[in-house]
């Protein structure tokens, strides 16, 4: 099951449609290719899991939990960027360099996006953004 039932389609529809063709995150605004690769986490063992165990996450990698409101970095091992999104794809709030031991809510949002900190800033990612799927 790629996404618990009942979760109304999103920004995320080209990944559900076709789970195994590659994919990119694209910023609207600029066109910019935020992650060129995508990892999702879209059932409740996957987004539970999440990053945990990692030792980094590589530039230009990115993990989508969907459906997700909020992120804890219990014990991690390194410090992520972190995008928070509504249905349209649209980013809320950003998080840039969170540490380890530490909670972020954004209690409107339908996803979290997890990259590499330094990924945000340098893709020019921010608040208002729109961020869609893309084929590679």
């Amino acid at each position: 099951r790629l996404i618990e039932v009942g979760v109304p389609a999103s920004f995320l529809g080209p990944i559900l449609t076709d789970p195994n063709a590659r994919w990119v995150l694209r910023n609207a605004r600029h066109a910019g290719i935020v992650a060129k690769t995508i990892e999702t986490a879209f059932d409740s063992p996957t987004r539970n899991r999440g990053l945990l165990g990692r030792s980094g996450l590589a530039d230009g990698h990115a993990l989508i939990l969907a459906p997700c409101s909020s992120i804890h970095t219990f014990f991690m091992q390194f410090a992520i960027d972190v995008a928070f999104m509504d249905r349209d794809g649209v980013v809320l709030r950003v998080r840039h360099a969170l540490g380890p031991w530490r909670v972020q809510i954004a209690f409107r949002a339908f996803a979290v996006i997890e990259f590499g900190s330094g990924s945000l800033g340098r893709s020019d990612t921010r608040a208002g953004d729109r961020l869609y799927v893309a084929a590679e």
